[in-house]
């Protein structure tokens, strides 16, 4: 069974904003897609002009390909120099003649990780891989759960110089025990020269380790350089955290991709929220790195700037997908920026070398919790433009109208939550609007951008979500079990969210 997604795209006219085509944008005849995201810069888009609105209703199926295995497929391919290469639901990578769509290789690592939340019969999902060449060595780089392997391009083998016997492992180098550690690689890393940059898909829930963004040798798979995004005593934001955080405090970390500048060296990494979700009791304070927008010298890890969408995050708010490069002409002046989606449905934009926000960044205060132990931050930012591209506060004239019986069994629960928009404090029993829901208001895959008319394409979820808290017993039983791992997903009366988020 596999899954469908529909979605909302929007036009968003950045205003006052003058367009300009990024230098090393690809010409007419480039065949490649060799990067997630089409390009190191993210922008999602092709110059390819065969096909057009005026001749694709003439499209014919010239090949398909089985993987031959069942679950939903959320790899995005690359194609280089005439191979496709890809993943099965089960992780196995494949590699094929783009043309025909004849089967070169297929590596199966054997692992083989369950992960049922995602599909019934998939796998930790994982969203494409990444592709580096120096002369005659090409290598594919992949991540298979909580290992990177380096796959010889051209074979599918194992590049044995790489790591231990062609790969390495994500649980290590945590400054943690690496067999209590749960990392894996969801989207693929970025490539700069001969540097592997990656993050990794983290708990929710504590045990967590902490969501180091890291760099390896593409070579020899030896560890460049590590970014702590859970601050060590006397690094920059230490202080945003309660004391040893680092020891044991999780997440905060690159789930969703990156970009990369490569003329400057720079990589934009989005990171998600601390564990756990919801509640951040022993994690007082605004909680740098998580939830921000940063950018690393990609050569050395240094942070050059950094900006932080939610301060201490009750709501889950991950910046969603990798940022968007591109050029603009303001006031005369051409501005390297850097657009950023996020489940809130705003969308940032900043000077990339700077970090200065083209427009100005207005924060608004907003009520404490009332969860014992808990302290909300007293203030949100909120970009002052654009506008949002999604809802922002689920109202009664928004509930169904479909039948009169539907609507009123729609205001007579609606009116038992409390809908107040965004960065409403969850409470103890009664249920609080997410609007949009935990999977909006952008997704996963990023905007696209078009050169050619300066409009960013989002694809969004407008959907609401509710949620609330529920007071821990400090028992160990299966019942509270549930309730720590499990309820944030499937719901205290484990009817979950089908078919997304199946019952329990």
């Amino acid at each position: 069974m596999k899954s469908v997604l529909f979605a909302l795209v929007l036009l968003l006219s950045v205003q006052e904003l003058h367009y300009q085509q990024p230098q090393n944008t690809a010409s007419a005849e480039q065949l490649d897609w060799p990067v997630y995201g089409g390009a190191p810069e993210n922008t999602h888009y092709s110059s390819l002009s065969q096909i057009n609105r005026g001749n694709v209703q003439e499209l014919q199926v010239a090949w398909t390909f089985d993987t031959g295995e069942p679950g939903g497929l959320q790899t995005s391919p690359i194609i280089v120099e005439g191979m496709l290469y890809g993943l099965s639901p089960s992780q196995k990578v494949f590699a094929l003649d783009a043309a025909t769509g004849k089967l070169l290789w297929k590596f199966d690592s054997g692992i083989h990780y369950k992960y049922d939340r995602e599909s019934a019969n998939g796998t930790q999902p994982v969203r494409g891989l990444a592709y580096w060449a120096s002369g005659k060595d090409r290598r594919i780089l992949v991540g298979i759960v909580n290992f990177v392997y380096a796959l010889n391009a051209a074979t599918g083998k194992p590049v044995p110089a790489f790591g231990n016997a062609g790969r390495i492992d994500l649980r290590e180098h945590l400054g943690r025990k690496p067999e209590a550690q749960s990392v894996a690689l969801t989207s693929p890393g970025i490539v700069y020269k001969d540097i592997f940059i990656v993050g990794g898909r983290n708990p929710e829930t504590l045990p967590a380790p902490p969501g180091d963004v890291r760099a390896y040798d593409v070579r020899s798979g030896k560890l460049r350089w590590s970014f702590h995004t859970i601050p060590h005593p006397g690094e920059f934001g230490y202080q945003t955290w309660s004391k040893d955080a680092w020891q044991h405090s999780g997440a905060a970390n690159n789930w969703a991709g990156m970009a990369l500048d490569p003329k400057r060296g720079i990589v934009y990494v989005p990171t998600g929220s601390a564990a756990f979700d919801f509640y951040g009791a022993d994690r007082l304070g605004d909680d740098l790195f998580a939830n921000c927008l940063i950018a690393l010298n990609a050569e050395t890890g240094e942070r050059i700037w950094h900006f932080q969408g939610v301060k201490h995050d009750l709501w889950d708010r991950d910046f969603p997908s990798p940022p968007t490069l591109f050029t603009v002409k303001r006031d005369g002046q051409e501005i390297d920026a850097v657009a950023q989606t996020t489940k809130q449905g705003f969308v940032y934009l900043f000077d990339r070398a700077t970090g200065t926000p083209l427009f100005p960044i207005g924060y608004k205060k907003y009520p404490p919790s009332d969860v014992p132990g808990e302290v909300a931050a007293a203030d949100q930012p909120l970009p002052t433009s654009p506008a949002p591209f999604a809802r922002q506060l689920l109202t009664e004239d928004l509930l169904t109208n479909r039948t009169p019986e539907a609507h009123q069994w729609a205001l007579e629960h609606f009116r038992k939550f409390r809908s107040a928009g965004q960065f409403v404090p969850f409470g103890l029993g009664r249920d609080t609007v997410i609007f949009p829901g935990f999977d909006g208001g952008a997704e996963w895959g990023g905007p696209a951008l078009d050169p050619q008319t300066g409009i960013i394409y989002v694809n969004a979820n407008d959907v609401a979500w509710t949620g609330a808290l529920a007071e821990n017993s400090g028992k160990n039983d299966a019942k509270a079990l549930y309730m720590s791992q499990c309820s944030n997903c499937h719901g205290q009366n484990r009817a979950g969210s089908p078919p997304v988020i199946p019952s329990w």
